[in-house]
């Protein structure tokens, strides 16, 4: 084995991963090329579209600029990790309804983040909503309906809150 391979063991999407990396290559490779986890997805590769997101550790990361080697012992979620019994999550249930959807490509990333901020379990205001989100950038849908998405599935967990 080479010098610049590095065994990383971490769990994604709740199972067990072992995996021997280059020290150079980044978690988006390994995620894509080494788990077949396509929902992660290859953009700007510099940290600027989000097309790459991922859930490591509870927080949201640009994939494509964390190496590998760093997800040693660390629990990572993508977009495959999301779904129950073959089934939708409530986001991604109200980015169908919301029409939050168009090519797809930036989806996994926003539904991700949408996650994450969702699982804090805060009331949200749209400012709120989009200042988190502006880490994932979109050409198609003008990002009205991705709020709205959000907004949608916030409000419903803050009544089943008061109930």
């Amino acid at each position: 084995m080479k010098k610049d391979m590095r065994l990383v063991q971490c769990i994604v999407n709740g199972k067990e991963v072992a995996e021997y990396v280059d020290v150079r290559e980044s978690l988006l490779d390994m995620l894509r090329n080494r788990l077949g986890l396509t929902s992660v997805k290859k953009g700007c590769e510099v940290g600027e579209c989000g097309a790459c997101t991922v859930i490591v550790d509870g927080e949201t990361i640009d994939s494509c600029i964390y190496l590998a080697v760093w997800a040693e012992g660390k629990n990572i979620r993508t977009l495959e990790g999301l779904e129950k019994n073959g089934g939708l999550t409530r986001i991604q249930e109200a980015f169908i309804e919301e029409g939050a959807i168009q090519c797809g490509f930036c989806t996994p990333g926003f539904v991700l983040s949408a996650t994450v901020l969702l699982e804090r379990g805060e009331k949200l205001t749209r400012d709120a909503i989009r200042k988190h989100m502006a880490g994932n950038l979109c050409r198609c849908t003008g990002y009205e309906n991705i709020v709205n998405a959000v907004e949608k599935v916030n409000k419903e967990n803050m009544a089943a809150g008061d109930e």
